[in-house]
């Protein structure tokens, strides 16, 4: 059932929120707050197509961050291999070492990040997050919100940056030729990382994103996790522009005004997750040339395989001309 704007409204949504005025210092000084250096452990993953590496760097802070790096088997492979740097949803991590492997069966170095302090929700992640955080609800959208030095998202962005890093500097990867991609949160996350690094990305593979528009998220959603951001609010009555404040610096509908890759987004019009208005602004706001698919009868499973065959036919072409 759709709950939010019919699509002829949706298509015209273009909301050109507030950004911070200090927006772009705040994330300078933050993208340089992380470590460096990285290490690959060979790991037998059970296959024979696909080859695993488990994977160590130093994120935001110089905190350990875990992810695994799938390449195509050493007889599949040839030459610099262009790159898939994916971002998780929502309480999702790394999962085990035979999960995610289209983009290695595909012919692509493919790295998977765990997202600090999640992974026990759909898949199992191996990172935790040292950041201490002020009260807030129970999941990861309110912890540190006083401030957006403290919030969580800024260690789990400056992870991603530093993520796509770490593959574009791999022996076996065209660092020029490196996409990030996501869905849901991960979406958000690889928005961001598209503005906040974009002489380092090529391409966007954006899914029913969340961290977009979060005013009209909060107000509109009809599941978690953005029901965790209304409940801190109803109880947090005096916080709430100061919440929203914080909330600007993370927002893909803001931060997508600085990105300039390609980028192929999705939304799917009976999202109660993520709603479809939130998508089309973070849609909207992005500055580089970009596609859309939207799914009129899919909640935030989006488009699933269907979107996969249209990403593994667009990525290719985006990558041949680039």
């Amino acid at each position: 059932m759709q709950f939010d704007w019919p699509l002829d409204q949706l298509r015209g949504y273009d909301p050109q929120l507030a950004e911070p005025p200090d927006l772009d210092e705040f994330w300078a000084a933050s993208l340089t707050d992380r470590g460096e250096g990285a290490s690959f452990v060979h790991v037998d993953n059970g296959l024979r197509a696909v080859e695993t590496y488990d994977v160590t760097f130093l994120g935001f802070g110089g905190d350990p961050v875990r992810a695994w790096l799938h390449l195509p088997a050493a007889a599949l492979r040839s030459g610099p291999l262009p790159g898939v740097m994916q971002y998780q949803g929502y309480n999702g991590g790394r999962g085990l070492a035979h999960e995610h492997l289209l983009w290695a069966s595909a012919g692509y170095a493919h790295l998977v990040m765990d997202t600090r302090g999640q992974g026990s929700g759909w898949t199992t992640g191996s990172t935790g997050d040292p950041g201490g955080s002020g009260p807030s609800q129970p999941g990861f959208l309110t912890r540190g919100i006083e401030d957006p030095r403290t919030y969580y998202y800024r260690r789990v962005f400056a992870d991603a940056v530093a993520a796509v890093e770490v593959l574009r500097r791999h022996d076996l990867v065209d660092g020029a030729r490196v996409a990030v991609a996501g869905g849901s949160q991960g979406g958000g996350i690889a928005a961001a990382v598209a503005a906040l690094a974009p002489t380092s990305v090529a391409a966007l593979l954006c899914d029913v994103p969340f961290l977009s528009d979060f005013r009209r998220a909060a107000a509109v959603a009809q599941t978690e996790p953005y029901l965790e951001l209304v409940r801190y609010l109803a109880a947090h009555r005096d916080r709430v522009e100061q919440t929203f404040a914080t909330l600007s610096y993370f927002d893909a509908a803001v931060l997508g005004r600085r990105a300039t890759a390609p980028a192929l987004f999705s939304v799917a019009l009976m999202d109660a997750t993520c709603p479809p208005s939130t998508g089309f602004a973070a849609y909207h706001a992005y500055a580089g040339p970009k596609d859309l698919e939207v799914y009129e009868f899919n909640d935030h499973e989006g488009g699933q395989a269907f979107q996969q065959a249209r990403q593994l036919a667009w990525l290719a072409e985006a990558f041949a001309s680039a």
